[in-house]
């Protein structure tokens, strides 16, 4: 009996030796197979480091501002009897927008007027009376100053019911009115603002060590975000401040815009770039090979790489890049670069130092500095 759990034990004993040595050798096979095995390349786009001559700009923040620009109030007190202009709507220069009650002033012009009327008639029987030496020179004086009294209390009674019809001071667009029919308005009260939108200013300030680079007449470009839709406006320096602000060392700067359609709104914010009239050799590539991040901005080159066991494959190498301004679809990269390299311009989202690519350049993102909508 005991010879026979003997046996029993060393055959459990040599089977379970057999199991383990081969799961041993598949463990290790797995691994062996695991440790060669790499990740497939990914697809990417590429663009070329070209080298491009662009001009050196200037970029603040600027602000809109009307040629023309006031809030049109009452010049005396009175009750508004009519409003002749509709709120938003273009007004034309000397168009009366609001008519005060004038009816007292017309019932004392009526009688100023048969007053100087009267006057007139005592003057002229007086010119006639001293011809013929019948009335003293002092008499004809005082007639005659009568006369002149007269006419003037005529003309100021006319001058106030003038200046009770409120009239635009310039062609330009109303904006909403603050007063209502037969409101009671004191002499000063807000009744519309104006304002002239073609053209306007777009005021904007520059360090001052900047300023000496900008001369007048050189062109400016406003960039505005008007209803979601991103508007372009070509403008050109009209005035340059002659004081530097003694708190921020910056300069006023004012440029004077085209505005035909009305995109540019008084009081809007716009980035403006200006033009210094210099240009500079620069590395332009798109800005979609660009990875932006808080601790730097890199791109991917691509290139042969060597592997552990040195054999070659393409891959990329991470670069941390300076960059510069923009010119619509490229940036310009001031440092980290050099001409002539081969970017990835789209897919760098899903890369690495040392990741293996493939090249597809079918569909390639936007690469130029003057892109223009498909559409257009």
């Amino acid at each position: 009996m005991k010879k026979r759990m003997i046996i029993m034990a060393s055959a459990l004993g040599a089977f379970l030796l057999i199991i383990g040595t081969v799961k041993f050798l598949q463990i290790r096979a797995a691994i062996a197979q695991g440790s060669s095995w790499s990740p497939p390349p990914e697809t990417v786009t590429t663009a070329k480091a070209d080298q491009a001559e662009w001009a050196s700009t200037m970029h603040a923040v600027g602000s809109v501002s009307a040629v023309h620009g006031v809030v049109v109030s009452a010049d005396l007190p009175g009750v508004v009897a009519s409003i002749d202009f509709t709120s938003g709507r273009p007004v034309r220069q000397g168009q009366i927008l609001v008519r005060l009650d004038t009816r007292q002033e017309r019932a004392q012009l009526a009688a100023a007027e048969a007053q100087r009327d009267l006057a007139k008639i005592n003057a002229d029987r007086a010119t006639a009376l001293l011809k013929r030496e019948v009335i003293a020179q002092a008499e004809y004086d005082r007639l005659a100053a009568e006369y002149k009294q007269a006419e003037a209390q005529v003309n100021t009674i006319r001058a106030t019911i003038d200046r009770k019809q409120i009239r635009a001071p310039f062609s330009g667009v109303a904006g909403i009115r603050e007063v209502n029919l037969g409101q009671y308005l004191d002499g000063g009260a807000a009744i519309v603002p104006v304002q002239s939108m073609d053209p306007v200013y777009v005021n904007f300030s520059l360090p001052q060590q900047d300023v000496s680079a900008l001369r007048l007449g050189a062109d400016v470009r406003v960039t505005s975000d008007n209803g979601g839709a991103t508007q372009n406006t070509v403008g050109k320096v009209t005035a340059i401040n002659s004081v530097v602000d003694e708190a921020t060392r910056n300069v006023l700067v004012q440029a004077t815009f085209r505005n035909p359609h009305g995109t540019l709104h008084p009081g809007m914010f716009v980035e403006v770039e200006a033009g210094s009239g210099k240009s500079a050799d620069v590395i332009a590539i798109p800005t979609s090979a660009v990875s932006y991040a808080p601790y730097g901005n890199s791109v991917f080159v691509v290139g042969q790489i060597k592997d552990p066991k040195g054999k070659e494959y393409q891959g990329v190498q991470q670069r941390f890049v300076t960059l510069g301004g923009e010119r619509g679809d490229q940036v310009a990269v001031i440092t980290g670069l050099k001409k002539g390299e081969e970017v990835v311009s789209s897919g760098v989202f899903k890369l690495r130092t040392g990741a293996a690519v493939k090249i597809d350049n079918k569909l390639q993102p936007g690469n130029s500095p003057t892109p223009k909508p498909e559409d257009s």
